[in-house]
């Protein structure tokens, strides 16, 4: 079995040991809290902005598109949905915050770009198979993770959706946001 197949297949899963670990070393600190704050906010802010174009074909459990996605945030990064995931959870370290937050924030990246390195490799392959050289031409323009400054000029003209229909797509994160952000306040009133 493709360890990239499985990591994709069940990517809203397992990401829990890094929650886990996050809430158990949680330490609030004021100052953190401040840098955190903005991280999960850019971070939703990305996401929200992403599955504004992409849709609900975000939350498929199986490589491949119906269609190639490279307007909006697209336009700027393959993968706005992992950047955003990145920027949220470095967010959620922040906020716990932690004895010694450097190696909190060192894991947690190391963790997602492992993960998502090995998730891109496998959605690239399928995505070249199925869309051939309009997507070598779309890689070849728009970088995986870091994004580039100016937008990539797309022949894809799609509009964004409703922000109610966006908000239903990514109610599930949102969701896991929350409780994990409870987790983090009971566990640091606990320590109290």
């Amino acid at each position: 079995m493709d360890i990239r197949n499985f990591l994709f297949k069940y990517r809203s899963y397992t990401p829990i040991p890094i929650g886990i670990m996050i809430v158990y070393f949680a330490r609030q600190d004021s100052a953190l809290l401040l840098i955190g704050v903005p991280f999960l906010l850019l971070g939703e802010s990305i996401r929200v902005w992403a599955v504004s174009y992409a849709g609900g074909e975000t939350r498929t459990r199986r490589v491949g598109a119906p269609a190639l996605c490279s307007s909006g945030p697209f336009a700027f990064v393959r993968n706005p949905l992992y950047l955003g995931n990145m920027f949220m959870y470095l967010g959620i370290v922040f906020i716990a915050g932690s004895a010694n937050i450097w190696l909190m924030v060192a894991t947690t990246l190391a963790f997602f770009l492992v993960q998502y390195s090995l998730i891109v490799s496998l959605e690239e392959e399928t995505l070249g198979a199925i869309f051939g050289q309009e997507y070598e031409e779309y890689r070849s323009n728009v970088p995986a993770i870091f994004p580039r400054l100016s937008r990539w000029d797309t022949r894809d003209k799609r509009k964004p959706t409703s922000m109610l229909k966006t908000i239903k797509t990514e109610k599930r994160t949102l969701q896991n946001v929350i409780f994990i952000l409870l987790l983090i306040f009971l566990r640091t009133q606990a320590l109290s």
